[in-house]
């Protein structure tokens, strides 16, 4: 099952946090992140896969180190739709941040220091679709769907972030 179909079970699912507002606000946040650096979605969409794959190599080496609980944790505490320079710092290395802004801005055609300026929103984004899939009742518990389907370490590579972005721009113009 991939990544958008765990998080649209996550919204139908009353036992999880997703909702049809979350993804509202994703959405929106790409938008105005597209609307801020002049660029057009797709490209603010390929910036957040990019972001969403080093998230992913992140958290992974926090389930492995710390276990799922941890790795919960950083969701849970930095998941949002506001910029949050502290997300970043928590998730990567200044070394990283680096790299992540200059893949992206080859991959992208975007500026590096754009894409630098883009993290403290883009890692809190990622984590706020991450978070869809915790329990309300207990979201520290480990039956994150949406999150330990984002940590299958299945070797694929496959991080769709874009395209669970762009499935839920889709879904929310129904």
């Amino acid at each position: 099952m991939g990544l958008f179909d765990q998080i649209l079970g996550a919204v139908a699912n009353p036992n999880q946090q997703g909702s049809l507002g979350q993804l509202g606000g994703i959405v929106n946040s790409v938008q105005q992140m597209s609307d801020r650096t002049g660029t057009n979605p797709s490209t603010i969409q390929s910036v957040l896969s990019i972001v969403g794959s080093q998230v992913r190599s992140a958290l992974q080496q926090k389930q492995a180190t710390d276990g799922n609980q941890a790795a919960q944790t950083l969701v849970n505490q930095y998941a949002g739709t506001s910029p949050n320079p502290q997300a970043v710092n928590s998730l990567f290395s200044p070394q990283i941040q680096q790299q992540v802004a200059q893949v992206a801005a080859q991959r992208t055609g975007l500026d590096a220091g754009i894409v630098q300026q883009l993290l403290p929103l883009a890692v809190p984004l990622v984590l706020n679709f991450l978070k869809s899939g915790a329990n309300v009742q207990n979201p520290q518990g480990g039956g994150n769907s949406v999150l330990n389907s984002f940590l299958d370490a299945d070797g694929d590579g496959d991080v769709d972030i874009a395209d669970a972005i762009q499935m839920a721009s889709r879904h929310m113009q129904r």
